[in-house]
């Protein structure tokens, strides 16, 4: 444990009070529509993201919603890549998706807000027999980019993966995937729930549970960041990490915890760093150099964390 104790003490210091969420139409960005055109793949805006917030594997925590929602002003971009619901609460997952909807709502006012799908938030099949999560189609209703979009964010490039269940959409990823190497940016970003296979941030503690496929399509394409979740455990056991490199590309998998505030990375493309916090304490990593382990324990406040 650090000398900040929990990530709720450590993170909530630093980043203070939270803010109002912004008047988009006072901004000098223009109005939410103008600030993200959102088209059938494609969603354009162009302001510079530079603090990211990374929550997985939310599983209809609604404190945690709380929480993120709280903070999600002091970020450029808020990412939550998949496993919204929680398929073994006593709640019906149409019931369950009607409440994070509001969240999400919520969130898109405060900051930009980027959604995949992950294996618990599958609801319907598609024509291939696929299992999918139909009701991103509800997450894209409300201006927020889901499953499938490509999103410009100045010099950023983000693409957005959904979970796939069977050939077809695996298909359809890749095609996704290949399409936007093409439109690379200064930087690259993907959303993805799994983390890639023979990676720390895929071990449970037994054995690695990590997309064989992902692995793949990150030696093939080398995007700059992968954000994933899927294994709670990862960054809590031995030989397990929150953070991983491979190649030029960097995987995050910030894990998940119990109480009001959830694990989370915060990243900033300027400054080069990404943390992590949880109960367990905090870590920091330098995105400039080779990453190199044990991943040392975060001993004061990034600047730009505190910073507004």
């Amino acid at each position: 444990m650090n000398r900040f104790g929990t990530a709720a003490a450590c993170l909530q210091k630093q980043l203070g009070p939270p803010a109002a969420p912004p008047d988009y139409a006072a901004s000098p960005f223009g109005s939410r529509r103008q600030r993200f055109l959102l088209g059938a793949t494609t969603v354009a805006a162009h302001d510079l993201v530079v603090k990211i917030l990374l929550v997985s594997d939310l599983h209809y925590a609604l404190k945690q919603l709380d929480w993120i929602t709280s903070v999600a002003p002091r970020f450029d971009l808020v990412v939550l890549p998949g496993d919204h619901i929680d398929i073994a609460g006593r709640l019906d997952g149409t019931v369950q998706v009607v409440v994070i909807l509001k969240y999400l709502k919520r969130l898109a006012l405060a900051t930009r807000v980027l959604v995949s799908s992950g294996n618990h938030d599958l609801d319907t099949r598609n024509a291939a027999g696929e299992k999918v999560a139909s009701w991103m189609q509800r997450v894209r209703a409300l201006g927020i980019a889901a499953d499938g979009d490509t999103v410009v964010l100045g010099d950023t490039l983000v693409t957005i993966c959904p979970w796939w269940d069977g050939p077809v959409t695996r298909q359809d990823v890749a095609a996704l995937l290949a399409r936007d190497a093409l439109k690379r940016k200064q930087r690259w970003i993907w959303l993805y729930h799994a983390p890639p296979a023979n990676s720390p941030t895929a071990w449970n503690g037994h054995r690695s549970f990590g997309d064989a496929d992902l692995k793949v399509w990150i030696d093939t394409y080398q995007p700059d960041i992968v954000f994933a979740g899927h294994i709670h455990e990862a960054p809590f056991k031995r030989g397990g990490s929150w953070a991983d490199q491979i190649g030029a590309t960097w995987v995050f998998n910030c894990g998940r915890q119990i109480g009001p505030v959830p694990t989370c990375v915060a990243l900033d493309t300027q400054a080069g760093e990404a943390a992590w916090f949880s109960l367990a304490g905090a870590e920091i990593a330098r995105l400039d150099q080779p990453l190199q382990r044990p991943l040392p324990a975060l001993l004061q406040e990034p600047a730009w964390l505190r910073s507004q």
